[in-house]
Parts: structure tokens; C-alpha cells; sequence
């Protein structure tokens, strides 16, 4: 990768770095596992970056990047992680600090979201970024149609988890 492509991807993933943020906060349970994933999420979207072609926003790709890495990793290793060798990058990203705190308000929309399956989680996670249906549906890669559907029982279910 030449040296203005790899200065492109830097700023881009600093700039949206709370996306890997927040994707690492809803699938982890720990700030090691947090951190861990953190470091996956960013190999995978460095090793990605070559083939984005810009034919949606990069903060788009950056969630379908994101999400597939946690629930690839959590699906094969239930809550275990191995990561590639972060030495090997020849760049280094300053993680800035999580605060925690800042979502104090939606901790317990993570805890009910948490018990739902991985495309679930990922659902309502796009849908709680304000993200349309319509990216929620490429990024997913479901129609439309499914997402509203599934986002209607999500929702019903949320309901019942907080509400018992």
C-alpha cells in the first residue's frame, strides 16, 4: 500500500474510530476483550482497505467490516480471542480512551441487546446509530423488507427483556 493510501486509511479509521468503539462494546464483556477486539477490528479493516472501492460512505464499510470480524470471532470462539500479530502493521493508531460513563443512560439496552442473537445485535445496533434501513440492509446484506421485519420482532423482544 503506498504511503498516501495507508495516510487516507489512518485518518479515516481516527476519525471514526467510536464505530469499532461501540461494535466492540455491544459483542465484549471486558475492557481486555474490548481492547483485543479493538486491535482485530482494525488488522481486518487495514488488511480490507485495499479493495474498498468508495461505492458506499467508509464509515458504511467500516460497520459491515467491524461486524463481520466480532461475529466471525465470537462465533468461532465463544468469548475467546485470537489476534494477529499487531507488531507485523507497520502503522500504529493511538486508541483514544472509552469512556464508559458517556453511555451510562443506555447500559441497560446493551445488557437486554447482549441476549439477543449476533445479526440481531447487529441490527439494532445500525438501527440505534441512526443508520436507514436501507444501509442497514447493505451492510447486513438482507433486503429491505427483512430488515424492518426482524427490527419489528427485535423490538418486540426488547420490549419483553425490559419489561418482564
Amino acid at each position: 500500500m503506498n504511503k498516501e493510501l495507508e495516510h487516507k486509511f489512518v485518518t479515516e479509521l481516527q476519525d471514526n474510530q467510536n464505530i469499532v468503539h461501540k461494535v466492540c462494546t455491544l459483542y465484549t464483556n471486558d475492557r481486555d476483550s474490548h481492547n483485543d477486539l479493538f486491535q482485530e477490528i482494525t488488522i481486518q479493516l487495514w488488511k480490507a482497505y485495499p479493495k474498498f472501492r468508495g461505492d458506499a460512505k467508509f464509515s458504511t464499510w467500516m460497520y459491515r467490516v467491524a461486524l463481520n470480524t466480532a461475529i466471525t470471532l465470537y462465533r468461532k470462539q465463544k468469548r475467546r480471542i485470537d489476534t494477529a500479530d499487531y507488531e507485523s502493521v507497520i502503522f500504529k493508531i493511538k486508541a483514544d480512551e472509552y469512556d464508559e460513563t458517556e453511555e451510562l443512560q443506555l447500559k441497560l439496552m446493551y445488557k437486554a441487546v447482549k441476549q439477543l442473537n449476533d445479526v440481531d445485535k447487529a441490527l439494532v445496533f445500525l438501527y440505534l446509530e441512526d443508520k436507514n434501513y436501507t444501509e442497514i440492509s447493505e451492510t447486513l446484506g438482507i433486503s429491505e423488507v427483512n430488515a424492518r421485519v426482524k427490527m419489528n420482532r427485535i423490538k418486540t423482544k426488547l420490549r419483553t427483556i425490559l419489561n418482564p
